[in-house]
């Protein structure tokens, strides 16, 4: 990992998740964020390590990265099958929930990133009832084009300038990782792109119930919502990353353990 650190990971079609339980990936960011150290959490489900495995420039942002969290039910089963058995999902909404509820115990600031000004203002408004002892730095929505030299250095320097240990981004999957990577070093802070966590939390769309969540269906969920929006996505994603994920089965050890019985208990050599 960069930085160092050791945070333990299991591969999911060649790419690194971070295999560690919710609260500890939580108290790792909020220990990163009281710092301000610059760091890059991405939050990975299967949308996401499809474009990392098709475009190589955003694969190499997502090994660099510092923490990838396991968005998506797919990730989390891969992970436990590869030996992760206790894995839990780490998912958007919660890590927004997670890290307001520690950043407001440790006095660490957070800069809201993105979005629309009437999104981030409903926001605003919940997270002064559930989190009353919050630190906003800001809630900055930005342009969809891209933006100038100078108004990104301005940018820079306001997140700095504001003391945030925390900026959670929400600029959809790839841009926002883009824009992460392209900061590394540049904003002081711990930067985690959550992309639709915003408009959810702030009540714009419903979330899936708990025990749609748990079966691996909210990508469904989610679908019947928008289906104009996300049926490309998804026709185009789900199923070669289900050839890729079977391939990398069929390819582990897991499946060699009958060979080894074999080599056991009949005295076979495996060359």
């Amino acid at each position: 990992m960069v930085g160092g650190d050791s945070l333990p990971t299991a591969k999911v079609i060649d790419f690194p998740i971070t295999a560690l339980g919710f609260h500890q990936q939580m108290e790792t960011i909020l220990t990163w964020a009281k710092a301000r150290d610059s760091r890059i959490v991405c939050v990975a489900n299967v949308h996401m390590l499809m474009e990392a495995h098709w475009y190589p420039d955003f694969g190499q942002m997502l090994q660099r990265a510092d923490m990838v969290t396991p968005d998506g039910m797919p990730l989390v089963w891969m992970m436990r099958v590869m030996g992760c058995h206790q894995q839990e999902r780490v998912a958007g909404l919660d890590i927004l929930a997670g890290v307001c509820e520690l950043a407001q115990k440790k006095s660490v600031s957070v800069f809201f990133l993105g979005s629309q000004t009437e999104i981030l203002s409903r926001m605003r408004t919940r997270l002064e009832q559930e989190y009353p002892n919050l630190k906003i730095a800001a809630m900055e929505p930005l342009p969809f084009r891209p933006l100038t030299i100078e108004e990104d250095a301005a940018l820079v320097k306001k997140i700095n300038d504001s003391g945030a240990g925390l900026v959670l981004v929400s600029l959809g999957c790839p841009k926002q990782e883009k824009w992460m990577g392209l900061h590394r070093g540049r904003v002081q802070a711990v930067m985690i792109g959550l992309g639709g966590a915003f408009p959810v939390y702030a009540g714009f769309q419903k979330r899936a119930p708990r025990l749609v969540r748990d079966l691996g269906l909210e990508w469904l969920y989610r679908w019947l919502q928008e289906p104009r929006r996300l049926w490309k996505r998804y026709t185009t994603t789900i199923p070669p990353f289900i050839f890729l994920a079977l391939k990398q089965l069929l390819s582990s050890r897991l499946f060699s353990t009958p060979f080894r019985i074999r080599e056991r208990y009949l005295g076979w050599k495996l060359e």
